[in-house]
């Protein structure tokens, strides 16, 4: 799994917020009066539970970043497997330095293995359900932490959906609400006018949007999906449809616009992904695996007598 330079810019902005709550120019009061200088440790970073591992680059720039004498050897790499009780890294240097960024480097790996590790258990209960739908995210992530949790999700298997605002068209339903409408703050809406249809929105979009843009547009039943589709947008995202409903979706989207992608969102969880693959969608995109993935329990544990 590559670890690009997004990524490690981003951890580092995060790393000096983070060593800048713990430290706040004071330091580790507690270490500094119970820990000699001179004393030097081992620590081991330890899977408690089954998952998948995202993050430990970022440990090892939480280090460099206290002590440039603490020395990391990773066993194992992001994107992994982790069985319980399987040792991740070893970790040596000055015992005060791996007592201040224990917290700090846990908090990383724990909360970005456990994005992971979640993304893995759609991905494989959605392979298990056959289908070809492939797993993405959303952009429900933390301030600051979009590029590190989509990197996660990658290690999980997922796919990344667009990254902002800025690199993708998703017409979604308070857009249309608008559109429809035909109006704005300055010019009333005529009533009397026929609303504006959604594949009018589509090729509106598409006339204005940057070069090789894709237009992507949420409807919430059959009935727009059959508007929309008729200007052939990129993706349709369905929000909502029951298994039966996207069944209905596919044969009509197989019928009226084969190349278009059709996404399902909205009421997946673990209990009802395999229903979805199983219908055949190309994509289901899943805000749980940023907003509400659990940590994994990974440890540091200490070699005895160091």
């Amino acid at each position: 799994m590559q670890f690009g330079q997004p990524e490690h810019d981003a951890a580092a902005r995060l790393i000096d917020l983070a060593l800048a709550e713990d430290l706040n120019d004071v330091g580790d009061v507690t270490t500094n009066l119970t820990i000699p200088p001179s004393a030097n440790g081992t620590v081991r970073l330890v899977a408690r539970r089954p998952g998948r591992l995202s993050g430990l680059p970022i440990m090892t720039m939480v280090f460099a970043k206290l002590d440039d004498r603490v020395q990391i050897q990773q066993h194992t790499c992001d994107g992994s497997r982790l069985s319980p009780g399987e040792e991740v890294a070893t970790l040596n240097g000055p015992t005060a330095s791996l007592l201040t960024g224990e917290r700090t480097a846990l908090n990383f790996v724990t909360h970005l293995s456990g994005i992971a590790t979640l993304t893995q258990q759609y991905v494989d209960a959605a392979a298990a359900a056959g289908g070809k739908a492939v797993i993405l995210d959303t952009r429900k992530t933390l301030p600051g932490w979009r590029v590190l949790q989509k990197y996660a999700v990658r290690c999980g298997g997922g796919t990344n959906h667009r990254m902002g605002l800025y690199d993708g068209i998703l017409i979604k339903d308070n857009h249309l609400a608008s559109w429809q409408g035909g109006g704005n703050d300055q010019t009333p809406v005529d009533v009397s006018e026929p609303r504006r249809s959604l594949s009018e929105a589509i090729e509106h979009a598409g006339a204005n949007a940057p070069a090789g843009m894709k237009i992507e547009i949420e409807v919430d039943s059959l009935q727009q999906l059959a508007d929309a589709i008729l200007a052939r947008p990129n993706i349709v995202l369905l929000d909502n449809f029951t298994p039966d409903r996207l069944s209905a979706a596919i044969a009509l989207r197989d019928d009226q616009s084969p190349e278009t992608l059709l996404e399902a969102s909205g009421g997946v969880n673990l209990d009802t992904i395999a229903a979805i693959a199983a219908t055949g969608v190309d994509r289901i995109s899943i805000g749980a695996l940023t907003h509400s993935a659990p940590a994994l329990d990974l440890a540091f544990d200490w070699e005895t007598g160091a």
